[in-house]
């Protein structure tokens, strides 16, 4: 299903054992685990502040989003640990659906913000966190979660970008980037690459960082990740340490990620991250 116009979707809280229990078969599905989480903890969790919320299409569940609470020492927040959806509903707006859903319960229970994880190199999940929903990244995670062995991270470091999205503040409308706006982003971005015989990406070289008086810098990433790491595993490792590197830098010199580009040229097979001074 790629048709967000031909299906409906009810996205409610769930509080109940089976609710959740399916939601645990549901996760075991997605990720191809056997230790996906109990649902004794779950339960728990939405008893004590946490939020399990599931997208329902014609009485199926075929999404799901969970939370619970978090504490740095300052503040409470609600920390968004999981967000799933069923491989024949993705790209219908439903992952959208589920995170502002959560927001409006995040509010509800007087969370002030809402912070997740995500691999920077998903750019479908890039786009939604970023340009969507107008989440800030300032911190790199260096293989946050160790090696992981499920289908999604398997053979590859698990790096994380750490989101923060503040529920009471909506950040100002993105610049529309256009098609012609493409080659300049393409040229000063700090990744470049060429294209492999199948038409996937191969990182080339990375440029310089930028001077202190540049206000926006730009990284390339694959346009999609894993069909890098099921075509050439060796380049999607390469992808990985690379834009750590870049990244990791950016951050410590203050610079935060702030937009995502999207492009429509089939043989541009890589997508930009925006990083503007803090």
């Amino acid at each position: 299903m790629t048709n967000t116009q031909e299906i409906e979707i009810e996205i409610r809280s769930l509080h109940t054992v089976q609710e959740l229990e399916d939601v645990r078969k549901l996760e075991s599905n997605i990720w191809g685990e056997h230790d996906s989480t109990p649902t004794h903890q779950t339960l728990t969790v939405v008893k004590n502040g946490g939020v399990m919320l599931g997208a329902y299409c014609n009485g199926k569940l075929v999404g799901f989003q969970y939370s619970f609470p978090g504490f740095n020492g300052q503040s409470v927040y609600l920390c968004s640990h999981m967000l799933g959806i069923d491989k024949m509903f993705r790209n219908n707006g439903i992952g959208e659906k589920l995170k502002q859903a959560q927001r409006k319960e995040a509010i509800k229970l007087g969370y002030s913000h809402i912070t997740w994880t995500y691999d920077p190199l998903e750019s479908i999940n890039a786009y939604l966190n970023i340009t969507k929903l107008g989440g800030i990244c300032t911190t790199y995670m260096e293989n946050c979660y160790g090696e992981m062995e499920d289908l999604l991270n398997n053979g590859i470091p698990s790096d994380r970008f750490l989101v923060e999205w503040p529920v009471f503040q909506r950040k100002e409308k993105s610049y529309q980037w256009k098609e012609t706006d493409m080659e300049f982003v393409q040229k000063k971005s700090l990744i470049q690459w060429k294209v492999d015989e199948k038409g996937l990406p191969i990182l080339s070289f990375s440029l310089p960082l930028p001077e202190q008086e540049h206000t926006k810098a730009f990284v390339a990433i694959p346009k999609d990740f894993r069909a890098l790491k099921e075509g050439n595993m060796e380049a999607a490792r390469k992808w990985r340490l690379v834009t750590r590197g870049i990244f990791s830098k950016l951050m410590k010199q203050g610079w935060q990620v702030t937009d995502f580009i999207r492009n429509s040229e089939e043989e541009m097979p890589v997508q930009f991250y925006v990083c503007s001074k803090k």
